[in-house]
Order: C-alpha cells, then sequence, then structure tokens
C-alpha cells in the first residue's frame, strides 16, 4: 500500500477521504493524517500549524517516507487577508517546500471555483486551467496556490494536481450547486485519479460530479483517470433558488454557504 499524507486531515472534505469503507483507504491508500486540530473524530492526526515558524521542519519529517500529498488544510471560506495569506498562501508554500525536501514523487492542491469566481459563463464547457479571476480574498489564495504549485513543479520536478472544487457536500443546496456539485463519493474518485493519472508538468483540473447541468469541462480530470458517477440533478427537486450574480463561475462568497 502506498503512503499519502492528508493536511487539513481533521476537515469536512477529509473526512469523505479518509472513511475506511469507502474512502482512499478502500482503494489501496495508506493515509498519514495531519491537522492543526490532532483531535477529530477519534482519528490518529499528527498536529501542526501551517503558520508555525517550524512548520516545514515538523513537515517535512512527517512526508518523509510518503510517495504524494494531498493538501486541504487551510481556512475553508472568506477572511481577513492577514489570515488567508499566512495560513493558505504561506501555508501552501511550507508544504509543498516540506514535500521537495521529503522527496515526495506528487501533490494534490485543494483549489477552488472562487480562484475565477468572477470569469464570466461563456456558451461551451470552460476549460478546467481558465486563467485566474478570484472573487475573494479566498480566491486569491487559491490562484496563489495554483502559481505555487505551477513554479514547484517546473523548477524542482514536483508532479502537482490542482484541483479547481465546487460544492463539495453531501447534496447540493441552491440551484446554482446543480451545476458544480461534488458528490463525496466523486470527491474519493476525483483525489484517487490525481494521486494515480499521468502528469506531466503542473495540472489544473475542474473538480465536479457529472451534472447534467455543469458548465465545467472534466476532459483534464478524465485525462488523469477520473470517471464521476453522480449527477445533481436527482436533488434538482429539492434545491432552493439562487439569487446571487448570474453570469460569473462563482458563488458570492458572503452571501453563500460556507460549504461552497
Amino acid at each position: 500500500m502506498t503512503e499519502v499524507a492528508l493536511t487539513g486531515g481533521a476537515g469536512r472534505i477529509a473526512g469523505y477521504l479518509r472513511d475506511v469503507d469507502g474512502g482512499l483507504p478502500a482503494l489501496g491508500w495508506t493515509l498519514r493524517l495531519i491537522d492543526r486540530d490532532a483531535d477529530a473524530d477519534g482519528a490518529a492526526i499528527a498536529g501542526v500549524d501551517l503558520t508555525a515558524d517550524d512548520a516545514i521542519e515538523r513537515l517535512t519529517a512527517l512526508f518523509t517516507g510518503c510517495d504524494a500529498v494531498v493538501h486541504l488544510g487551510g481556512i475553508p471560506t472568506e477572511s481577513d487577508w492577514p489570515a488567508i495569506l499566512a495560513t493558505n498562501v504561506d501555508g501552501t508554500f511550507r508544504v509543498l517546500e516540506a514535500a521537495r525536501r521529503a522527496g515526495v514523487r506528487r501533490v494534490v492542491l485543494a483549489s477552488s471555483n472562487h480562484a475565477v469566481g468572477y470569469h464570466p459563463v461563456v456558451d461551451g464547457p470552460v476549460p478546467g486551467d481558465v486563467a485566474g479571476r478570484p472573487d475573494s480574498f479566498y480566491g486569491v489564495s487559491k490562484v496563489a496556490l495554483e502559481a505555487l504549485g505551477s513554479l514547484y513543479a517546473d523548477k524542482y520536478g514536483l508532479e502537482v494536481v490542482s484541483l479547481r472544487i465546487g460544492q463539495c457536500a453531501p447534496r447540493p443546496l441552491t440551484t446554482f450547486d446543480l451545476a458544480i456539485w461534488l458528490s463525496p463519493a466523486d470527491a474519493v474518485r476525483l483525489v484517487d485519479a490525481a494521486l494515480r493519472g499521468p502528469v506531466t508538468g503542473p495540472a489544473t483540473v475542474w473538480g465536479i460530479s457529472a451534472n447534467t447541468r455543469g458548465w465545467w469541462d472534466l476532459t483534464g480530470a478524465r485525462a488523469l483517470g477520473y470517471r464521476p458517477q453522480d449527477d445533481a440533478e436527482r436533488w434538482a427537486d429539492h434545491v432552493t433558488p439562487y439569487t446571487g450574480p448570474p453570469d460569473v463561475l462563482g458563488h458570492d462568497m458572503v452571501a453563500t454557504d460556507p460549504l461552497s
């Protein structure tokens, strides 16, 4: 079995990935969980604060012997700039630098649709690597995360995959989410593909399910081996109307549920 370090290991999405029956362990991965919160649901988690001065050294020790790192750690929604900078931007740098020092082969980075949230909706599928157009400080941090991943791929040879995740939750909440939903089961499939699939240089792909109303192009994710099996359409009669900006790719970070 191949060992994978998972930052943000106490978080909600990490909970889907670490599930022993339907998560990455069921697909053959051994997980080394890392989080600022060292106690979650009884799981064995190494406590590391990504903003600490010794974070690189501690992460390097924890990453050593791992074949890959999945980086989910950070502030998951909008916040003030100093907090976003320290945790999401500097924290991502520390993760990538530690991965480089530890000799890790591949790093999977959790980006977001908010990296391109002000990109206008256009006719036809939107490619996974469309240029950044953030809608918030949080979105800016995800553009920076992708740029740091690109640097470490090109300069140091790390295999880096950035996942522009939509709304990852048990079910879509609004009509907007019917286009961008990522089911928990498909989140596991997506990360598994990002860990196994062929990568040359930095890759940036969308992270959504096989949604009937989806407008994001999954070609890049499918090239990694991602085969989504869920569709938000099954929830179409159970969501509430979306009242935010109708002509951009992302949610309003303030107006929407923090699950997005």
